[in-house]
């Protein structure tokens, strides 16, 4: 039986406490809150009489878009190399259905990377990341896996990477992905590499798994987390040169035309414009980065006061604190479970978060993820401000509800007990 993703159900069931006049604080959902770039409103109102179909990878205009903004930044990139989609996740499902054979994840993953492999009727390879950083699995792990997953009569074909990640908010380390390359690469995988957080390193950029594997990796990507464009719904991919990739673009065509026919063509239009880099949308990333990482700094240095492990944040906004250390006060308040002090947070303190059993952890871990980019603002006038503010933190909405966080986190790992917000 298929279940609604975590992701979307949190916000769904945030919107009906909201609905119901409950004050709840969002952190469970990966919308990027910010607002959008300057000019890309204009593009998408000229392009609004574009209604035709048109091909199925996208115009001419958008591929060479893409093909030039993935050349600038390093990566020599043709044409016919390039996919569009209505968002990623589709692109996603696509590639799983063209490249065939079970499902290599690196646990905890994002929510939907399993449910896909499952409505596929793959077999999922679940191996756990480093210490240091995730969307990535442990190397010497992965090998292990690898040959017990074929003793064990699974047909491992596809290992899906994230850098930088979703739920822990880090960036693998350029050597272990190197390794974990080597590794896909001696069993004859595919690499997925997920680079929808690639603009949003908070210092420097993202190793890339294609500078390792180049033949065999393909990388996805849009516009939903660097500009906010969720509900646009723009994603792209870049199959490999070579004669792998080619056949790979063939097979993912060929699912796309069956799904999706093309990305919607004034869609087409904003990620041609954007993808172009106009001084105007790269300024107004370099604003969002700075944000995110500002904010998810200070949720980090709160869930470390409040006694939970927590890798520091290096891309995007997310956080992934472990409050094992508090287990035995959490236990007398009869929270065992990752998704025991998820309840608690929400029903006691009106605070949404996700357990770490959504992202593939054990359900006995005390792991949360912590989106903290809808603590910018309800309005798109706070929203700007705090995309300009030089201390985004002591904005007025923003300052309240850090607090609010910290107070309900340290009441929780000290054993307090509150009667549920209303």
């Amino acid at each position: 039986m298929t279940t609604h993703s975590a992701t979307l159900a949190v916000d769904e069931a945030v919107q009906a406490r909201r609905a119901a006049g409950h004050d709840v604080l969002h952190l469970g959902f990966g919308e990027a809150g910010v607002p959008v770039a300057p000019g890309l409103a204009e593009v998408l109102t000229d392009a609004h009489l574009r209604n035709g179909y048109g091909p199925v990878a996208g115009s001419p205009q958008v591929r060479a878009a893409a093909a030039g903004w993935f050349t600038r930044r390093g990566l020599s990139t043709e044409p016919g190399q390039i996919l569009f989609a209505p968002g990623s996740k589709p692109l996603l499902f696509a590639l799983l259905a063209a490249i065939g054979g079970d499902v290599v994840l690196p646990c905890p993953s994002w929510v939907s990377y399993a449910a896909q492999a499952a409505l596929l009727g793959r077999r999922v390879v679940s191996v756990p990341v480093p210490a240091e950083a995730g969307g990535i699995p442990d190397p010497e792990l992965l090998e292990r896996a690898l040959r017990q997953a074929h003793a064990d009569g699974a047909r491992p074909g596809a290992l899906v990477l994230t850098v930088p990640d979703n739920p822990t908010g880090t960036v693998a380390p350029a050597e272990q992905v190197e390794a974990v390359c080597a590794v896909a690469g001696r069993h004859g995988l595919a690499v997925i590499s997920d680079e929808i957080y690639a603009e949003l390193s908070h210092h420097g950029t993202a190793p890339s798994p294609v500078r390792y594997l180049a033949e065999r990796t393909v990388v996805t990507t849009g516009l939903s987390k660097s500009l906010a464009l969720g509900g646009w719904r723009i994603g792209f991919a870049r199959t490999p040169a070579g004669s792998w990739g080619r056949r790979l673009q063939r097979e993912l065509t060929g699912v796309a035309s069956e799904i999706w026919s093309s990305l919607a063509a004034p869609m087409q239009a904003v990620a041609a414009h954007a993808l172009d880099d106009p001084p105007e949308v790269t300024a107004h990333i370099a604003a969002a980065r700075r944000l995110h990482a500002r904010i998810a700094a200070e949720v980090h240095t709160r869930l470390r006061a409040a006694g939970a492990l927590c890798r520091p944040p290096q891309a995007g906004f997310y956080l992934y604190p472990d409050f094992g250390p508090a287990r035995e006060a959490l236990r007398a308040q009869g929270i065992t479970t990752g998704t025991d002090l998820a309840t608690a947070l929400l029903d006691r303190h009106g605070i949404a978060t996700l357990p770490g059993s959504a992202f593939g952890e054990p359900g006995t871990a005390l792991t949360l993820r912590l989106a903290t980019s809808l603590l910018y603002g309800t309005t798109p006038q706070q929203r700007h401000t705090a995309l300009s503010a030089r201390e985004p933190e002591t904005l007025p909405w923003i300052s309240p509800a850090l607090t609010r966080l910290s107070a309900a986190l340290t009441e929780l790992t000290a054993g307090r007990h509150r009667r549920p917000r209303s």
